[in-house]
């Protein structure tokens, strides 16, 4: 519970409550902080703060600023800024944030992609494995000679 109370201060204020046993389906856009303990089908947009709570229930496509998932969510996510997953959370569905915490006890069954990386890394198109490189006798210089013990 104080966990909770921890994650909500750092957030802000609720601005608004789906609660527990209320549905919507549609297009959810909002600014500030939206709470939802009940059931959301559709899409989420917004720049701002959405937590799922414990119990809630959301099949959706969801674009946002930072998200807090306690409850279930069947879609992908993309998070400008974060994604925290905290037991008893589950997500099926892709996940694409620049900043991912998972807690003991979250399923997730999907794939991550992290975004927003300083150093970008160049695939390899050689297929095989790297070996080390041998220095290679010049063809017109002189040749090692062998080492006598």
């Amino acid at each position: 519970m104080a966990e909770r109370a921890r994650k909500e201060s750092a957030v802000g204020e609720i601005n608004t409550l789906l609660g527990r046993g209320s549905e919507f389906e549609g297009k959810l856009t909002f600014e500030g902080t939206v709470r939802i303990d009940g059931a959301l089908k559709g899409e989420v947009f917004s720049d701002d703060v959405l937590i799922v709570g414990e119990g809630a229930h959301v099949e959706a496509e969801i674009d946002i600023g930072q998200i807090i998932v306690q409850g279930t969510i069947v879609g992908n996510i993309r998070a400008k800024r974060g994604i925290e997953l905290l037991a008893p959370g589950r997500v099926k569905g892709d996940i694409t944030t620049p900043s991912l915490q998972i807690d003991k006890g979250v399923v997730f069954e999907g794939r991550s992609f992290m975004e927003g990386l300083t150093e970008k890394v160049k695939p390899r198109t050689d297929k095989r494995p790297q070996q080390p490189q041998q220095a290679q006798p010049q063809p017109n210089g002189p040749k090692p000679e062998p080492q006598i013990k």
